[in-house]
């Protein structure tokens, strides 16, 4: 059927599956007891929950005396601060709290946020890493090891999850989300909301507010490049974009962050259409937004705002209720309301949300509900909380390669040789992001490896990979010059018989600010992989890093690679585990991995253009003239030391109407030897629509595990949630026609079928 002549199914908007889940109801106790408050507060001290300052004395120390420092603690008495940041431990928590609640007028208690990214003390994977594993209840347990451990620093309120979807891995912060594709990403982003909140009543001292960030489109910020603009069609904002956001307000959601980029010139902070029109009419939300770190402030550079005044402006009516560290609303809006620029009601809404959630974490009912010493010592660093995040780096470790059946190792009668400073390192594993984390806590490869005690293990470090350690504010300095070690490790790799090469980037070259143009390994670290490999080419890569990278050579080259990640606290035994076949991986790829920098953005769910195939024999049909546009390694993809076979693929009928479920299932089977978990994957096609639609979307998985020779037949039920779409308007559609259903184990590597959609 002609897609002009199909007759469209239109779900409105506030209508959508998705948007009938996110309707956030109110507690009419709360309401209530917000209205009683509000009623007392004045014009200032209602501006002042809006108003967060960063840590900026010892708080268990003498007050601050002259300049900013002062003006701030004497804001924080007189009722004019909502919350405070990157404060941490009971004694500092508990001291600030009591001047909000016992020196103040109305007493109302600060919220307190911090970066929880991966964990706080005892570190998880990095997001990127543990969307790897596709593992949503080990994903929803990390979050829950982070929020325990955060709450117990007096912590209550996370700024994460990261929930940007990129295709460009050239942008560092894709550490800290889940990769490129929205359906995955929005499973994720439930289930780390779940794990920061639990059932979202916040009985729990240990469960912690959730952030959404960033709001919107800062992973698809141009050429990678940190705090840079976002241009992208409707198309893409409703249907790549928005997604995890959408599902992260459906499950609870209690609080959501601007982002540093411009959305099609408007910067997010300034958003009208996305922060009031979608986040909070048609999604319902009824938590409150923050900015990110002075954001609003930063409209003023951007061009959009002409001064501190017209920056708050822009701001509040725009929807951010909360000014991160900006120094913009506490001294613009008072004045802007007096002088009839900024209705109050503005005012009005952006402190109900604020008190909202306080009410709701029990703040008001004890106020140092999250702040107990004895609880903080049984919870940090617990032996649960560290074989929990074991147990996460495992999950999240991607077997891209192993040719001869290189691995597992043995653990006894082998000589391996281990190289590389990354191999070594305590500090690198932990990865980015990880401020409240002591430096060099991790485990480290060599450690892990050496606990195998019956294996002839020998380590040579052969190369520094930087000059000196980086830190979180500074750039990484990679060795360029420096090769005395490779002599050393050549001589040893002789006489190995398997080489273990730890390699990748640094923590700290991915996060935040750290965009990169070239993705291959950095410093000389390549030189160093091919001379160990003239010696020896019995080598496992391990690689360690917080991006994809370029490694064209190594794929060609390299029998076994190991993508390895940044792990956290935890590192070295997940590593040492999977290597010595303890753990069998079975880890998928959340983000492709491109053949050369030039093919980025590159990902699955793309379109097929008007000339996808060469044929006609010629140059003209879309494709690079020097190299290959399929990708290294692409979405979903990972190897098990087992096999698995994919057959009899069927759904239950031909055709459908417009609200039947189809049900879809095949057969998969153990052919290998070892017991192993297999990611299945469940993509959909829809081949002739009013809007194009990319050539496949991931729409269902499940991990399952089987022993060698065993067989299970798997089952998915698509709805029309799954074969819908959002057109220009932002309208959730679903239109009859042709869909092709694909499953496998990867994006590529897929069995297909087909069905009609009727009417």
């Amino acid at each position: 059927m002609n897609f002009k002549h199909k007759i469209t199914i239109a779900i409105m908007s506030m209508l959508s599956f998705s948007n009938l889940d996110a309707q956030q109801k109110l507690n009419p106790l709360i309401e209530k007891k917000i209205d009683d408050l509000m009623s007392k507060m004045t014009l200032e001290e209602k501006v002042g929950q809006m108003n967060q300052y960063n840590g900026f004395w010892d708080v268990t120390g003498p007050a601050p005396v002259g300049g900013s420092a002062e003006q701030k603690y004497e804001n924080i008495k007189k009722g004019l601060v909502g919350s405070m940041l990157t404060v941490r431990g009971v004694k500092e928590v508990l001291a600030v709290q009591k001047i909000a609640v016992e020196q103040t007028r109305l007493g109302i208690p600060l919220i307190i946020g911090f970066d929880v990214i991966h964990g706080y003390k005892t570190l998880s994977p990095i997001p990127m890493a543990e969307a790897a594993s596709w593992d949503l209840d080990a994903i929803e347990k990390s979050a829950q090891v982070a929020a325990s451990e955060a709450a117990a620093s007096g912590i209550n309120w996370t700024f994460g999850p990261m929930m940007d979807i990129s295709r460009d891995a050239r942008w560092g912060r894709v550490m800290e989300g889940s990769g490129e594709d929205p359906f995955l990403g929005s499973k994720v982003a439930v289930a780390r909301v779940k794990g920061f909140q639990g059932d979202n009543t916040f009985s729990s001292p240990l469960r912690i507010a959730a952030t959404a960030k960033h709001f919107a489109a800062y992973g698809f910020v141009e050429a990678g490049l940190e705090y840079h603009s976002s241009e992208i069609g409707k198309n893409t904002l409703y249907n790549q974009v928005l997604p995890p956001f959408e599902a992260a307000v459906g499950a609870g959601l209690r609080s959501v962050m601007t982002s540093f980029n411009t959305v099609n010139g408007i910067p997010a902070s300034g958003d009208a259409e996305l922060l009031r029109g979608i986040l909070k009419d048609k999604w319902s939300f009824s938590g409150f937004v923050v900015s990110d770190w002075a954001s609003i402030r930063e409209m003023i550079p951007w061009g959009y705002s002409e001064n501190d005044a017209a920056a708050a402006k822009s701001a509040v009516e725009a929807g951010t209720d909360m000014d991160m560290e900006g120094g913009i609303y506490l001294p613009q809006l008072i004045n802007l309301v007096k002088d009839g620029k900024v209705k109050e009601s503005f005012i009005d809404d952006a402190c109900r949300r604020i008190l909202r959630v306080k009410y709701e974490l029990g703040l008001f009912d004890n106020p140092y509900k999250f702040l107990n010493e004895k609880r903080e010592l049984e919870q940090i660093g617990s032996k649960a909380n560290h074989d929990a995040v074991l147990d996460m780096a495992k999950k999240s470790i991607v077997l891209l390669k192993n040719e001869k059946s290189l691995l597992p190792l043995k653990k006894s009668g082998q000589k391996i040789l281990l190289l590389g400073s990354l191999a070594e390192s305590k500090n690198s594993p932990l990865g980015s992001w990880r401020i409240a984390a002591e430096n060099n806590s991790a485990v480290s490869v060599l450690e892990g490896m050496r606990a195998y005690k019956g294996n002839n293990l020998q380590y040579v470090k052969g190369l520094d990979l930087t000059t000196k350690e980086p830190s979180f504010l500074t750039e990484v300095d990679y060795n360029l010059n420096d090769k005395s070690g490779f002599e050393e490790a050549k001589k040893a790799a002789k006489d190995a018989d398997v080489v273990v090469m730890v390699l990748g980037e640094h923590a700290f070259s991915s996060g935040e600010a750290r965009s990169r143009t070239d993705l291959d390994l950095p410093g000389l670290q390549q030189e160093f992989l091919e001379e160990i490999y003239k010696i020896n080419p019995n080598i496992v890569l391990v690689l360690n890093n917080g991006r994809p990278l370029t490694i064209n050579w190594a794929s060609k080259n390299i029998p076994a690679i190991v993508e390895a990640w940044h792990l956290g606290t935890q590192s070295g035994n997940a590593i040492a585990q999977v290597l010595y076949g303890d753990y069998n991986p079975s880890g998928k790829l959340p983000m492709t991995f491109p053949r050369n920098v030039g093919q980025i953005p590159i990902y699955y769910n793309h379109y097929s253009t008007g000339r996808p195939v060469d044929k006609d024999n010629n140059v003209f049909w879309s494709h690079y003239s020097d190299s290959e546009k399929t990708p290294l390694y692409p979405f979903g993809y990972g190897l098990s030391y087992t096999t698995f076979q994919y057959s009899d693929l069927k759904i239950n009928k031909n055709s459908f109407k417009k609200g039947e479920k189809v049900e879809v299932s095949i057969t998969l089977k153990n052919t290998g030897k070892y017991e192993g978990k297999e990611v299945v994957q469940c993509y959909i096609h829809d081949a002739f629509a009013s809007v194009a639609r990319p050539v496949k979307e991931l729409k269902a998985f499940e991990l399952v595990n089987l022993k060698p020779v065993e067989t299970k037949v798997v089952q998915f039920t698509l709805t029309d949630k799954e074969l819908g779409f959002y057109n220009n308007n932002g309208d959730f559609i679903v239109e009859p026609g042709k869909f092709k259903i694909m499953v496998g184990g990867n994006s590529v590597d897929l069995l297909s079928t087909e069905f009609n959609l009727v009417e």
